[in-house]
């Protein structure tokens, strides 16, 4: 009988934030940021467990309390300002072999900064690769129908389409948004990175895509949050 795929939720979440300091505790509608991976990440049933890497106390105990698992404290090495994602998700990857002998076969990376992810997003991407053995990795991201410019030193230069065109003639580009990636763990060790291989996407729209990197940008989601529940409520 052909063993399961585990797939597994990985969560970054260290404590030191210089642009917004504790950004991962920020309250946003009376919750954590942390908080809205973890409730939407519960939702999707294909998901085996949801992983919180994080080298912060408080942290730890919050993703708790919201139903991820703390299995460890992310060592000092892996949690500096330019530490890069893939190894984080590598050590959570390898702990888990070594320490619990858990094979980790998909990974699913999301981050406390695009709180308008939805679980049905998050199933649909874990679908696209689960359900078809020849794609690698899923990412996220939007159409975009717009005009690109080059930005040279002392002029900006036409880049897409390299003409002027009519929308409808133009081919959409597809631009990240950043909110969610997947990827089989066997593809992260192999080319040491988060996306690779074979890959797919799905489209998100530009409310759902919206990403906390600045303070103003708790207050135009929280806006669109409050705009999402008065309609419903209605």
């Amino acid at each position: 009988m052909e063993r399961k795929e585990n797939i597994v939720v990985i969560i970054p979440a260290r404590g030191g934030s210089k642009g917004i300091p504790r950004k991962n505790l920020k309250l946003l509608e009376g919750k954590p940021l942390l908080a809205y991976p973890i409730e939407e990440a519960l939702k999707v049933k294909d998901i085996d467990r949801i992983i919180v890497s994080t080298d912060d106390v408080e942290i730890a105990e919050t993703a708790k309390k919201y139903g991820a698992e703390v299995p460890f404290m992310r060592p000092t090495e892996l949690s500096g300002d330019t530490v890069l994602t893939t190894p984080v998700l590598q050590h959570t990857v390898d702990w888990l072999n070594k320490n619990e002998n858990f094979q980790t076969d998909i990974v699913v990376l999301l981050y406390a900064t695009s709180p308008m992810l939805t679980s049905e997003k998050i199933q649909e991407a874990i679908k696209k690769i689960k359900n078809n053995p020849e794609i690698d990795s899923v990412i996220s991201g939007c159409k975009d129908d717009k005009y690109h410019w080059k930005i040279k030193e002392h002029y900006i230069e036409r880049f897409y389409p390299d003409r002027i065109m009519y929308r409808q003639q133009m081919t959409p580009l597809f631009r990240e948004n950043g909110a969610l990636y997947i990827i089989r763990s066997n593809k992260m060790k192999e080319t040491g990175n988060y996306i690779g291989g074979k890959i797919k996407h799905v489209f998100m729209d530009e409310k759902e895509s919206w990403d906390i990197d600045e303070k103003s940008d708790f207050e135009i989601i929280e806006a669109l949050l409050k705009k999402g529940k008065d309609k419903n409520i209605k």
